[in-house]
């Protein structure tokens, strides 16, 4: 029996395991969905593969789910991060919901001289994460961190992960592509306001550092950030 609805859990996985459902996941299975008992889905907790459970126990506030057999082994995606300056609030959640489908390690908000938000809602989106690997068929759920500055950030690089600094300033131009910097990497696309001087000036002095243009046109922040993890996915990762 194929089974429609993923689940991330934090709980361990493997045959005859009894996992419980917290109470928004019966919420779900149970009043959203309509399911019950004898019904099947699909767990994946980001370690041990992605398991078809069959519900064992429905409540309207808790249920269990046990592990019948593995359908895919545990698959990491490539060792990618993405940086980027969050936006507006809807923009941002894309931002991220499409970072976890295009398959990164790592999502990182950095504050710029030009960010427009000062803050993020750290829970916020690391649940749009989660749903967006569960929507996705993704086996690994991407760690959100908190905002940190980024020359902060950059000062503590480390040294064998190169930095994809997709410059707005270079729309046009034959800046360098993204072949040839395989993981660990980072993707890093700037604010609606772009980069200021100083950072540009920093970041074109990092070794790690590789300009990159993303085209003749000067893209959204949102739009830099698919593209650019798109390029790189399809040169460097387990797109290639």
């Amino acid at each position: 029996m194929t089974a429609k609805v993923r689940l991330f859990v934090e709980h361990p996985l493997g045959a005859g395991q009894p996992v419980p459902l917290t109470r928004d996941q019966a919420h779900y299975l149970f009043s959203v969905m309509r399911m019950s008992a004898g019904g099947r889905v699909l767990l994946f907790n980001g370690s041990d593969g992605e398991w078809l459970a069959e519900i064992t126990e429905a409540g309207k506030k808790a249920g269990t789910a046990t592990c019948e057999a593995q359908t895919r082994p545990q698959a990491m995606p490539p060792d990618l991060w993405l940086l980027f300056a969050p936006i507006k609030k809807a923009r941002t959640d894309f931002i991220v919901e499409k970072a976890v489908e295009l398959g990164v390690r790592r999502i990182v908000p950095v504050q710029t001289r030009f960010t427009n938000s000062e803050r993020i809602r750290q829970d916020r989106l690391q649940a749009h994460a989660l749903e967006a690997a569960e929507q996705c068929g993704a086996l690994f759920v991407p760690e959100v961190t908190e905002l940190h500055r980024l020359d902060r950030l950059i000062d503590d690089w480390p040294g064998d992960r190169g930095l994809l600094f997709c410059d707005e300033a270079e729309a046009g131009s034959r800046a360098a592509t993204l072949a040839g910097t395989p993981a660990p990497a980072a993707v890093l696309v700037g604010p609606e306001g772009g980069f200021s001087d100083a950072e540009r000036a920093r970041l074109g002095d990092m070794a790690q550092t590789r300009v990159i243009a993303l085209g003749p046109r000067i893209l959204r922040a949102d739009t830099a950030a698919v593209a650019a993890l798109t390029l790189w996915q399809a040169e460097n990762g387990d797109w290639a």
